[in-house]
């Protein structure tokens, strides 16, 4: 399979390929965030994904794909150390604030920042055109945040940090965003790639932690570990996909459309949190989808 996916590189096929794994990218993303800020407490939520994606890829990453390059580990210690920065303000976050006033942030200053970052380091360039749908998506992703901050009467009290951690959070996401695409390329084996990464990123949010789960009801261990092995399939294919989208095509268009997520968010936020959705957030989430049509089409 890592042959197929490499010889699809900078070809028509690799970016319709790209196109559709960003796209399942931010649907599962979205469902990632609504794991993590789910009914448990969010730090042990992702606490236990991590563990349980740490556990599951040790086997892969030991004995299936390819040991990595010997100028891979320092490049798997950077992304460890960014991902670990982007955890712990996600988390933070995710316990000050309503998810769907703090999710739409994340995503709307993550990829103008993902955008310079793959023009600086791989010289991608946006159209006119594309430059347009970003303003329309973005438009749709902080009018999103800002009619939710003025109608949620959810966590009022700490919605202001919340939402300035909510933009650390995407800055950190277009850092993430446009190094660990640098990663997958450097390695000839994209698989080799997500294997370590996944069992390297899992060690640090169980540690940390520790000292939580003290305060865990007994009656909230089987669902929470239910959770973390859920949420760890699903980060395998959101982050999976992304990754090799930047692999396939351009970095920008890809973290780009990954950010119809807030779309997603929306609806999981009202279909499964119960937080309400009117006619001026379906309004905005139509922007967000047409941004992104743009971006595309202007490619």
């Amino acid at each position: 399979m890592s042959d197929w996916l490499i010889s699809l590189e900078s070809t028509e096929a690799g970016a319709d390929l790209a196109l559709a794994l960003a796209l399942l990218a931010a649907f599962l993303h979205a469902l990632f965030g609504a794991l993590q800020k789910g009914r448990h407490d969010p730090w042990l939520s992702r606490a236990t994904i991590d563990a349980s994606y740490c556990v599951i890829a040790a086997p892969f990453a030991f004995f299936v794909v390819p040991w990595p390059e010997p100028y891979m580990w320092p490049i798997f210690t950077g992304a460890v150390v960014i991902h670990i920065g982007y955890k712990l303000l996600q988390a933070a976050a995710y316990q000050r604030g309503a998810f769907t006033v703090v999710y739409p942030v994340v995503r709307g200053t993550g990829p103008l920042f993902a955008v310079i970052g793959a023009w600086i380091i791989f010289g991608e360039v946006f159209t006119p055109v594309q430059w347009m749908g970003l303003l329309v998506l973005l438009t749709g992703i902080f009018g999103l945040s800002a009619y939710n901050l003025l109608f949620t009467t959810v966590d009022r009290d700490t919605l202001v940090p919340a939402l300035w951690l909510a933009v650390a959070t995407g800055a950190f996401v277009a850092l993430y965003t446009t190094y660990d695409a640098y990663g997958i390329r450097a390695t000839a084996d994209p698989f080799t790639f997500l294997a370590w990464f996944f069992f390297l990123d899992g060690i640090f949010m169980p540690l940390f932690t520790a000292p939580r789960w003290r305060q865990l009801p007994a009656t909230e261990a089987l669902p929470l570990l239910r959770r973390g092995i859920i949420g760890a399939f699903v980060a395998y294919f959101s982050f999976g996909s992304i990754m090799l989208a930047t692999r396939l095509d351009n970095v920008g268009e890809a973290a780009v459309m990954r950010e119809t997520s807030t779309v997603f968010a929306a609806l999981i936020g009202w279909l499964v949190l119960g937080e309400k959705v009117g006619p001026r957030r379906l309004a905005l989430m139509a922007l967000i989808a047409a941004g992104a049509v743009i971006v595309e089409v202007g490619g």
